[in-house]
């Protein structure tokens, strides 16, 4: 099945841009930096599987999300250049690593090819533990979901994806699917080859972020040993919200 997407921009001589989000996020999260390509490129916004209005499937796996993004640019002219966020930035290196004809550029931001040790099934917890029958204010769901999760930027995130209009409401995540994949989203695959793409390649990662350590940096050279790394001060993991100027201008002129 194909991904829902949101297309922007006019088609030009370059091959469009495809983007992809992170883990609980829609194709909307990257809505800024699609405004910014939109000018030059055509800009394609995926909703991941089991994520927004996208199709829902027990398979989680990164080697599944990188055939989704293969299926999107098979059907926009079969060459794409791909920016992907987080759990969206895994799944383009592994597009970029096993399928690399159809990528000219990557940028991936704030994320490794590296096996992490934490887990975001606390945030699932959360979310099942929200009584939606009833709800229909977000006021009163961010209150729920407050005795939960303390950050309100956080919860504010989450929200995005709760469905209010459905009868009865519902989260727009499969989390069943998620809860149990987690442990893959947050490793990285055993059988992905190194040095698989030898196209351009630009990492971006925030300096407050803990996803690029050194050793997660480390990984990157072994993957994309061609790979530019920059670190943008006072951003964290979400550096297209911390430093949004910065990041799209960044995208832009390494994409072209």
């Amino acid at each position: 099945m194909m991904l829902n997407m949101t297309v922007t921009g006019e088609d030009s001589t370059q091959p469009p841009v495809l983007l992809a989000h992170g883990l609980f996020g829609s194709g909307k999260n990257l809505g800024g930096l699609a405004r910014r390509l939109a000018e030059t490129r055509r800009v394609i916004s995926v909703d991941m599987r089991n994520h927004g209005d996208s199709f829902h499937d027990p398979d989680h796996s990164y080697a599944a999300l990188a055939g989704d993004l293969a299926e999107v640019i098979g059907a926009e002219g079969g060459r794409a250049d791909v920016v992907g966020h987080s759990m969206g930035g895994k799944s383009a290196m592994m597009l970029a690593l096993t399928q690399p004809a159809l990528v000219r550029k990557l940028v991936v931001l704030d994320i490794a090819p590296y096996a992490y040790a934490h887990s975001q099934t606390g945030l699932i917890d959360a979310m099942e533990a929200v009584d939606l029958d009833g709800l229909k204010l977000r006021s009163v769901a961010d209150r729920l979901l407050a005795e939960h999760v303390a950050e309100p930027g956080v919860r504010a995130f989450l929200l995005q994806s709760l469905d209010l209009k459905s009868d009865p409401p519902r989260w727009k995540f499969n989390l069943q699917a998620l809860r149990e994949q987690m442990p893959a989203l947050v490793g990285w695959p055993r059988n992905a080859t190194p040095r698989g793409f030898d196209g351009p390649a630009l990492f971006l990662a925030g300096a407050e972020s803990d996803y690029c350590s050194p050793a997660a940096v480390e990984a990157v050279r072994n993957y994309f040993p061609q790979a530019q790394i920059r670190f943008f001060e006072g951003a964290g993991h979400w550096l297209h919200a911390d430093r949004p100027a910065e990041t799209a201008e960044a995208v832009a002129a390494f994409l072209g």
